[in-house]
């Protein structure tokens, strides 16, 4: 059976227009404003029904529960008067609903009577010609689904994660659609946790552009401790990454492991392989912030050791200079009782005298490597 792997986001999908059905479905937009229903479909023997117009939520619903086969609907961050229909008619759950219409939701999976509520977290890699405190590494959204014995409804948040492409890939594995929505539920998992892989790969290749410019002996023209801007805001991105990786990882093992009626039995096992794979970005995603944590503080000690250095030097010629400074401040006191103010040789001898001393300071702090 066919997985789906390595699938890209796509260009968001325009929106189909939905009708009116009683009210039910009417949207607080203006009628400029696209619908939040993206696609309706029904399913049957893991193939799309095809229709002469788009398929509102009620008409989807009255056919499925006449002939049989599931409903995939598909919303794109939709107002509470638009999923309040919806809502009421598969019989969902007011508190999933609630999270579904607020979003800024925890990665998670809620059992409810005769459905399953899952919040996934999409991670999207922004490009950037050259990483700086102010870039953007990743973006995040967001897709809630409800999983029933015939409705499949999921709700999209952020203008990342269009599930279009992974509708087209299901569309042609009708064996693996005919297992019904448990077989969508999954396939999203797996391409949400592929899309993980794709941006860990690209966040690894940022951390080591980092790390090759941090420990590269003799960079010119770059201000002490300037790295450090850069190393934060790639943490910061990290530990975003790690809030959408991290609490995913139990409701994948919840998937993978314990029966559920909603879940086809052939379906779960391969819940172990999206738990594997998820397992193992977030185990890269903690790797990264361990590094990034080694990267930062060695960036910090470079510059402690650079300042510290200079500091060495000022103080090696303050010294030096304390010795001629000396010199001309006891001559400079004009007692008349000084022998080598009337001295013949008495200035070019104090001047050699100085600069023997002073050299003989320079050399023996040059030795030691204080210059």
């Amino acid at each position: 059976m066919s997985m789906i792997r390595d699938l890209r986001a796509v260009v968001r999908p325009s929106r189909v227009s939905l009708r009116k059905e009683g009210g039910t479905y009417d949207a607080t937009r203006s009628p400029a404003t696209a619908s939040a229903v993206v696609d309706c479909a029904i399913y049957r023997d893991g193939r799309r029904i095809q229709t002469e117009n788009p398929l509102t939520p009620h008409e989807a619903v009255r056919l499925v529960r006449r002939d049989g086969g599931f409903v995939w609907i598909g919303l794109h961050e939709p107002t509470e008067a638009e999923f309040s229909g919806i809502a009421g008619e598969f019989g969902l759950h007011p508190l999933a609903v609630e999270d579904a219409v607020q979003a800024h939701q925890r990665p998670k999976l809620e059992r409810y009577d005769d459905s399953l509520f899952t919040v996934f977290k999409t991670i999207h890699y922004v490009e950037h010609d050259q990483l700086d405190a102010n870039s953007e590494v990743v973006e995040t959204g967001e897709v809630m689904c409800f999983t029933g014995r015939d409705f499949f409804i999921t709700v999209r948040h952020g203008g990342q994660g269009s599930l279009r492409a992974l509708r087209h890939r299901l569309q042609d594995d009708p064996e693996l659609l005919a297992k019904g929505p448990s077989a969508v539920l999954h396939a999203i998992a797996d391409h949400v946790v592929d899309g993980y892989i794709a941006v860990a790969d690209a966040v690894q290749d940022d951390i080591d552009e980092v790390e090759t410019e941090v420990f590269s002996p003799g960079r010119k023209g770059s201000p002490r401790g300037s790295d450090a801007g850069r190393i934060y805001q790639l943490k910061r991105e990290v530990l975003e990454f790690k809030r959408a990786v991290s609490p995913l990882l139990r409701p994948m093992q919840l998937l993978s492991e314990r029966p559920m009626r909603l879940i086809d039995p052939d379906i779960q096992k391969y819940f172990r392989d999206v738990a594997d794979h998820l397992a193992r970005v977030q185990e890269q995603v903690l790797g990264f912030d361990e590094l990034l944590n080694s990267i930062l503080q060695a960036n910090l000690a470079q510059a402690s050791v650079a300042q510290n250095e200079d500091m060495r030097k000022i103080t090696s010629w303050a010294a030096i200079i304390a010795v001629p400074t000396m010199v001309c401040g006891v001559y400079g006191m004009n007692f008349d009782h000084m022998p080598e103010l009337h001295w013949r040789y008495g200035y070019p001898v104090i001047m050699g005298v100085t600069v023997v001393i002073c050299l003989g300071i320079h050399r023996t702090l040059k030795r030691n490597g204080w210059l």
